[in-house]
C-alpha cells in the first residue's frame, strides 16, 4: 500500500512539473515574439506581418494604381541603391542604401501579390523604367545614366540628391492612397512608407549638408 501510494505520488509530482515548464516555455515564446515585433521599424515591420497573397478586405481602383505604380518606383530606387556597393565613398552611404535595398524588396513582393490576389497584372520587371517616367519622383534614364557612370564622392552626392527626389515621390504617392484608397492592407503599407521615408529624407539631406 505504502509503495502505492509513494508511485501515485511521484507521478503527480511529475506531471506538475512537466505543465509548469510547457506553460513557461509558452510564454517565453510569447515573449520573444513579442520583443521580435517591437524590434521591427518602418518598412520592414509592415512586410514582414503582411500577407501579400491575401490582403483583408475590399479594393478599389485607388489601391491597384498605388500597388501598379509603386512596384516600378521601388524597383528603380533598387536599381539605384544597388550602385552604391562599388560606387559610394561614404559608409553612412552605402549604409542607407543597404537598408533601402532590405525594406523596398519586400515590398514590390508584397504589392505584386495583392494584384493577383484583386486579378490584376502586375508590372513587368525591367531595367527600363521610360514609361513610368512622368510618375513622381522617377528618374529619367539621362539621371540613371549619370548615376551609374558617377564614382566616389562625385556619387554619393548625387545619389542622395536623386533618391531625396525619388522617396518625396513616393511618399506623395503614398499620401494619395491614404487619402483615396479602400484597402486597410495597402492604407498600412502607405501609412509605413511615409513614415519610413520621411525620415530617410531628413537623413540625406543631413548628409548632404554635411558634405
Amino acid at each position: 500500500m505504502t509503495t502505492r501510494t509513494l508511485t501515485r505520488r511521484a507521478a503527480l509530482a511529475t506531471a506538475a512539473v512537466t505543465s509548469a515548464l510547457v506553460l513557461a516555455a509558452c510564454g517565453g515564446n510569447s515573449d520573444d515574439n513579442g520583443e521580435g515585433g517591437t524590434g521591427h521599424t518602418g518598412h520592414g515591420a509592415f512586410a514582414a506581418s503582411a500577407t501579400p497573397s491575401a490582403p483583408a478586405g475590399a479594393h478599389n481602383a485607388q489601391d491597384v494604381a498605388f500597388a501598379q505604380g509603386m512596384i516600378p518606383h521601388h524597383q528603380q530606387a533598387l536599381q539605384m541603391a544597388e550602385l552604391a556597393a562599388d560606387r559610394a565613398s561614404s559608409a553612412r552611404v552605402k549604409d542607407l542604401a543597404a537598408r533601402i535595398e532590405k525594406a523596398q524588396d519586400p515590398e514590390i513582393r508584397t504589392l505584386t501579390g495583392w494584384l493577383k490576389a484583386w486579378g490584376e497584372q502586375p508590372p513587368m520587371a525591367g531595367m527600363d523604367h521610360s514609361g513610368h517616367s512622368g510618375m513622381s519622383g522617377m528618374m529619367s534614364e539621362a539621371d540613371m545614366a549619370a548615376l551609374k557612370k558617377a564614382t566616389g564622392r562625385d556619387f554619393d552626392n548625387r545619389f542622395l540628391s536623386l533618391m531625396t527626389e525619388h522617396h518625396q515621390g513616393a511618399v506623395e504617392m503614398a499620401t494619395t492612397e491614404k487619402r483615396k484608397g479602400r484597402s486597410g492592407d495597402a492604407k498600412a503599407m502607405a501609412d509605413a512608407i511615409i513614415t519610413a521615408q520621411d525620415a530617410e529624407i531628413k537623413e540625406m539631406k543631413q548628409l548632404l549638408g554635411a558634405k
